[in-house]
């Protein structure tokens, strides 16, 4: 009997030491992966509050180079075409290269592209133009590597975080907003401002980028690119795509319309207008960062298609109410409603980490250009029915997206 308790005895005290050794191997590894998740809410915040920075100062700059509107239109859809150019060719580019360098090269190429608008400010147009193509295309391949770190995140934490990234690029692009509004508050030029900031991003997202976990491994490197080309030919990942176009119009056209329909529709005082602005955009952001708990609970489908129809219902509220206050509730159920759209199409795409990079490109591509083309788009249909009518579109958009929400349910094999 003693011999038989020696033996339970020295089982057991292996089986601590083996857990032990298990503990220990595991801590190192949730340590970067909590590094990473900091890292990444980092990227995500430092790009929206880039872009904010050079957006708050358009006015100044269009004084600057005394721009007349249609001039200045033409300026601006350099940053859409730099950013829809590289959009398609990111997937293959995040493949070959990985995430961590993807951020980090798209960070110092956004900085010196906004160097080149800091100058451009104070010698003229072209080289404006040129640093806001550099610029665009810089997002463009910033955003697909970064939000494919976040799916490669939530597969390593196995629950819903992209939303939260997407939250903290809300937070950063209204940090960006009002650091402009200061600078312009105490007179400090354009190009000093820019040139500013165009030397700390580089250096935040450098660093900040060196703490990404591997979103790929060597045996898939080879047929990485070439499966990010693929991608465009698979259907669940269009029709993904579709959906994620939806809630990407409908925030483009919240984001550029609102103001416009409140004053116009609803007859409301511009301070007004402000505030329902930033009602949409502080729900938007509150969905996104409460969302995840969401989603792990009743899973994706139920609680985009409950947003979705939330969002139409909105949206409609917004067109149609007989009331302003009516109508502001209708931008609070707006902004909440299109919230986790996005975030949970790219974590649909990257389900499958030898397919995610070119997936994640592909819905960007499609999104992005909603988010481009939805604002025109109203400001087209608005010369005819009024902008506040033509937001119906937006609502008719979302009900389709209700209705096929199943796209992005979980899969458990990748077959598309």
């Amino acid at each position: 009997m003693a011999d038989d308790g020696r033996v339970v005895e020295q089982q057991l005290g292996r089986t601590v030491a083996q857990l032990q050794a298990v503990g220990d191997a595991a801590e190192p590894l949730w340590r970067s992966i909590r590094a990473a998740t900091t890292a990444t809410y980092a990227a995500f915040v430092v790009s929206g509050l880039a872009f904010a920075s050079w957006a708050s100062r358009i006015p100044q700059l269009r004084d600057q180079l005394r721009l007349d509107p249609s001039t200045l239109g033409l300026v601006l859809l350099s940053v859409s075409a730099g950013c829809v150019a590289a959009l398609p060719l990111s997937g293959p580019v995040v493949a070959r290269f990985g995430s961590r360098r993807t951020v980090a090269a798209s960070g110092l190429l956004f900085g010196a592209g906004l160097a080149t608008v800091a100058v451009g400010s104070l010698a003229g147009v072209a080289p404006v133009v040129v640093g806001l193509v550099v610029l665009g295309f810089a997002t463009g391949a910033w955003d697909v590597a970064m939000n494919l770190q976040g799916t490669a995140l939530e597969r390593h934490l196995r629950r819903s975080i992209m939303s939260r990234f997407h939250a903290g690029f809300s937070v950063g692009s209204v940090a960006g907003a009002l650091i402009g509004t200061a600078m312009v508050a105490l007179h400090v030029p354009v190009a000093a401002h820019l040139a500013a900031v165009a030397v700390v991003v580089p250096v935040v997202v450098s660093i900040a980028a060196r703490r990404f976990v591997a979103d790929r491994d060597r045996a898939a490197r080879a047929t990485h690119p070439r499966r990010a080309l693929a991608a465009w030919a698979e259907r669940r990942t269009l029709l993904i795509g579709f959906f994620v176009l939806a809630f990407t119009f409908a925030e483009g056209a919240g984001t550029d319309w609102i103001g416009v329909a409140t004053i116009d529709g609803h007859h409301a005082a511009a301070s007004l207008a402000t505030l329902a602005f930033a009602a949409f955009l502080a729900a938007m952001t509150l969905g996104r960062w409460f969302g995840p708990g969401f989603l792990d609970r009743y899973g994706r489908v139920p609680v985009v298609r409950a947003l979705a129809v939330t969002a139409c219902a909105g949206t409609a509220l917004f067109v149609f109410a007989p009331t302003a206050p009516l109508a502001f509730v209708g931008t609070l159920l707006w902004g909440v409603g299109i919230s986790l759209g996005f975030p949970v199409g790219m974590s649909a795409a990257a389900e499958d980490p030898e397919s995610a990079a070119g997936r994640v490109s592909v819905i960007s591509s499609i999104g992005y250009c909603a988010f481009l083309a939805g604002p025109p788009t109203i400001g087209f249909l608005g010369t005819h029915v009024t902008v506040l009518r033509a937001l119906v579109a937006v609502a008719v958009l979302l009900a389709v997206a209700a209705v096929f929400s199943a796209v992005v349910a979980p899969r458990r094999s990748d077959r598309s």
